[in-house]
């Protein structure tokens, strides 16, 4: 026969029993719950992939149009440099040619013409030199003497050369005629300095070498 204590008894232990199956699922339940949120930062912290095409379009492509460009325009300067100063060269060459010849030919009976307008061809110091020393030497002698001179360039080549001033080897041939008597041939070689002024190359010095 079953007494009211053990009645109570197994009342209580069952009641129990339910409390803890039921504390064990509210905390499982909570544990579930807490450890849910673990996995959303996982989530969220995937990276994505870099898009390599995008970053080459926009940070690799205009440096290489940039030092392309800085090299083009470099190189472009170097061949403009490389025709100014060729031209330079032959242009000096060719004035330092024509000067010497105008320089050096005149005519007896023409000869105040002929050295004045060889006059234009100068500049500087040399060219008030030359206009005294014809002044003085070479026009009185030629018109006392009926001195002739001709004079023609062999050859002539390029010392240095600016945009702006020129150095000229040229070897000449001079034919100076006195009178009546045989002509007189020499072959001279001059050193011609020329500055380039408003567009025209001018001598500077005209020096024997």
């Amino acid at each position: 026969m079953t007494t009211l204590g053990e009645t109570t008894e197994s009342i209580e232990a069952t009641a129990l029993d339910e409390d803890k199956d039921g504390t064990t699922h509210r905390d499982s339940d909570a544990i579930d719950t807490d450890e849910a949120p673990d996995d959303e930062p996982d989530d969220r912290r995937e990276r994505r992939p870099i898009a390599w095409t995008r970053v080459f379009a926009i940070g690799v492509l205009p440096a290489v149009a940039l030092v392309l460009a800085i090299a083009a325009g470099y190189f472009r300067w170097v061949a403009g440099s490389a025709d100014d100063l060729a031209r330079a060269r032959s242009e000096s060459v060719r004035a330092a040619s024509e000067d010497t010849v105008v320089l050096l030919s005149y005519k007896a009976d023409s000869v105040e013409k002929d050295l004045g307008a060889a006059r234009e061809r100068l500049t500087g110091e040399f060219k008030d030199a030359y206009a005294e020393l014809t002044r003085q030497v070479v026009i009185p002698g030629a018109k006392e003497k009926h001195i002739s001179s001709t004079a023609k360039v062999n050859a002539a080549a390029s010392v240095s050369a600016t945009g702006n001033h020129a150095v000229v080897v040229l070897f000449v041939d001079q034919t100076v005629t006195i009178g009546e008597g045989a002509p007189t041939d020499t072959q001279p070689v001059v050193r011609v300095t020329l500055d380039k002024l408003n567009g025209r190359w001018l001598v500077s010095r005209f020096d024997p070498v």
